[in-house]
């Protein structure tokens, strides 16, 4: 089943590289979708995919990229039923 999830990821998780890791991860999980840094310090994520490896997406920005430190993650996720697709993992800005 495929699904969308709406992250949006609290800690020191600007500056440590976290948007250019998560887009190397969606990638390697065939995850669509998009990342940016929020102007309070957050980092904001919509990803579409298999359920199975958007959890994965997920559980891995627990920890993110080395130097990230996550303190906590919002999380809505919905089943996709014909909305927008993306077809691919890119940064906003």
């Amino acid at each position: 089943m495929k699904e969308q999830a709406h992250l949006i990821i609290h800690g020191k998780v600007q500056g440590v590289f976290f948007r250019d890791t998560v887009c190397k991860k969606a990638h390697d999980l065939n995850v669509s979708g998009w990342v940016r840094n929020n102007s309070d310090g957050t980092v904001e994520i919509l990803c579409q995919g298999n359920s199975n490896n958007v959890q994965a997406l997920i559980d891995w920005c627990y920890n993110g990229p080395l130097l990230a430190s996550v303190t906590t993650i919002d999380i809505q996720k919905q089943p996709l039923n014909g909305e927008e697709l993306y077809d691919s993992f890119d940064t906003k800005y």
